[in-house]
């Protein structure tokens, strides 16, 4: 029992010192990408999101706040995270290799209006580096969700939120609080 509360208490501790750190070195990032959100969606664009795994939930999670509703009733905002179904991803994996499993679908719906967020902890992942590339050649703004190191992404997006931690589940928890706070503000200013 002593031994949980301790990991507990510790796993807390470190989620708090990242979010200091991310609040003292990341916010000004933060409000560029929601001044991009903001500028894609008053010029009839809209946010498109993708990631793997744990990425994957969070770009639904915060497509799906926008869509719906995060904390007031209002219109729907236009978001879509990619990957989401399962067919479509499966052909394209089979049929064209799983590297271009989101750039095919940058191709199908993203447009120079639109901000991409591409969500990727270690910066590496080979299908997001590829989107990537697809949005930008599409004219479209991209920003990029990583860890503290940033991978290959670092170079390759109009803006960085790199967490400042190399802890997946650190990294992983202030993506959702950027998402979070993204869709806050993107709500406060469709209202």
């Amino acid at each position: 029992m002593r031994t949980n509360r301790a990991r507990i208490e510790a796993a807390i501790v470190q989620s708090i010192a990242v979010k200091h750190l991310f609040l003292a070195t990341r916010v000004e990032v933060l409000c560029r990408i929601a001044d991009a959100a903001s500028t894609a969606l008053r010029r009839g664009g809209k946010i498109v999101l993708f990631g793997n795994g744990g990425s994957a939930a969070d770009a639904c999670h915060i497509a799906t706040e926008l869509v719906g509703r995060f904390k007031k009733d209002r219109r729907a905002i236009p978001a879509l995270a990619l990957g989401t179904n399962v067919q479509l991803l499966t052909a394209i994996a089979n049929d064209l290799g799983y590297e271009e499993s989101f750039a095919r679908e940058v191709d199908a719906h993203v447009t120079r209006k639109d901000l991409v967020i591409a969500i990727s902890t270690s910066g590496n992942s080979p299908n997001v580096l590829r989107a990537v590339a697809r949005a930008k050649a599409k004219g479209a703004l991209v920003a990029g969700f990583t860890g503290a190191k940033g991978g290959k992404l670092r170079s390759r997006v109009d803006l960085l939120l790199d967490v400042p931690s190399d802890d997946t589940p650190r990294v992983q928890e202030c993506h959702l609080l950027a998402g979070h706070i993204l869709c806050e503000v993107i709500e406060a200013e469709t209202s």
